[in-house]
């Protein structure tokens, strides 16, 4: 018979010292038994997706019941939150009464499917978020918003509060993203787990095989952006500014996206970005190969994530802890997470941009000493563990 694991507290021990785990583990065990549910609108495709994953395996294996809903729609659901979450960004929207109509009905149609009895419920971001409509309320229910929220399109805010009054906590990545509302709002900020494929350090030896997979070359420096292909995180102003850069100096570009479920716009700018390759720009999708994407950013040299609009920004995280510096948009959680000049830098035009790839590729010491503080920096910030245990004090505050 196979024998499978997940990961345990005990693994973080080297990381972030027994004290930690210790402490850790007396809080669980004030709340074993404790049943916990999560919904939100996709399984995989997003940094929110993975984090649910790595989280609720944790607080299982710590003795918390938790389970993970994914919520089901239409193409033409998914559509509209993909609108909202735009305007939850600042984006424009019409949001017209059958639009209204139709995200109403499916929430309601995902009640109908969903019994619960539970201890506590955790909706995530706009798609579910109607859902505290349809049940007699008997527990605390907790609104994690992963989005930017610092200028929200007025409409969308004014159409959603109606349900967000009605939860008892609301969980925000950054302080700025605080909005008037009746619920306490706390300030969590995502987490990786280290030891997913995405994240556990790979041999040289499987580096080269994934990259040689897809055909990915590795004679010059690589210029590498991980994320969904999506408007908020710019692929367009990354290529012109990889454009501008090799003017200066010789590398190459690799966009990697991946298509959400609840996602629809990503394979029209996928399609977009295509006109845009060549020898030395490459436009690629892997599906959900999460060891490409550990190899991408383990062997490039610099990272971007030239962000418009960011929530957090995990592949910031997640390059940061293969000690790869990373170039990132000054907004939302990515400014947390690099501090300018020191473990990577942070951009706020296309130029700047471009300017800090020629510096970084023409420095290798400059590169290495940025990517051993940015590893530190995760170690210390941005593990799971940290994200689990605020989760704990949550639980034991309401």
């Amino acid at each position: 018979m196979a024998h499978y694991r997940i990961t345990q507290i005990d693994d973080y021990e080297p990381l972030i010292g027994q004290e930690t785990v210790e402490r850790i583990r007396q809080k669980a065990a004030k709340l074993k038994g404790l049943r916990v549910a999560n919904f939100n609108s996709t399984y995989y495709g997003s940094g929110v997706a993975e984090t649910i994953s790595s989280l609720t395996l944790l607080m299982n294996s710590l003795g918390l019941r938790t389970e993970w809903r994914v919520i089901q729609g239409t193409a033409d659901f998914f559509s509209i939150t993909k609108k909202m979450h735009n305007a939850l960004q600042g984006a424009k929207i019409n949001l017209s009464s059958i639009k209204k109509e139709i995200f109403e009905q499916v929430i309601y149609e995902n009640s109908v499917r969903n019994f619960l009895e539970h201890d506590f419920v955790i909706v995530h971001d706009p798609q579910p978020l109607p859902l505290i409509d349809h049940y007699k309320k008997k527990c605390p229910w907790i609104w994690r918003c992963h989005l930017d929220l610092s200028r929200p399109n007025a409409e969308t805010w004014k159409y959603l509060r109606r349900w967000i009054d009605q939860y008892d906590a609301v969980i925000l990545s950054c302080k700025e993203f605080a909005h008037e509302m009746n619920p306490p709002q706390r300030v969590m900020m995502p987490a990786i787990d280290p030891f997913t494929i995405k994240n556990r350090e790979l041999s040289d030896q499987e580096i080269n095989e994934r990259l040689a997979h897809y055909e990915i070359p590795s004679d010059l420096p690589l210029v590498v952006q991980i994320s969904r292909f999506d408007p908020w995180k710019d692929p367009n102003g990354v290529v012109e500014a990889f454009k501008l850069a090799r003017k200066k100096i010789e590398a190459r570009l690799v966009l990697l996206g991946n298509f959400a479920t609840d996602d629809p716009e990503g394979e029209d700018i996928f399609n977009s970005l295509r006109a845009c390759r060549d020898e030395r720009i490459l436009i690629l999708t892997s599906g959900d190969d999460t060891a490409l994407v550990n190899a991408l950013q383990t062997r490039a040299a610099v990272v971007m994530q030239k962000s418009l609009r960011e929530g957090f920004g995990l592949t910031v995280a997640e390059a940061m802890w293969k000690g790869t510096p990373v170039i990132g948009g000054n907004e939302g959680g990515i400014r947390y997470q690099i501090k300018n000049g020191v473990n990577g830098f942070l951009v706020s035009s296309v130029a700047e941009a471009a300017q800090r790839i020629v510096e970084l590729l023409s420095d290798k010491n400059l590169r290495d000493e940025m990517g051993r503080k940015a590893r530190e920096t995760v170690r210390r910030s941005f593990l799971l563990t940290r994200y689990l245990e605020q989760h704990l004090d949550l639980f034991d505050a309401l």
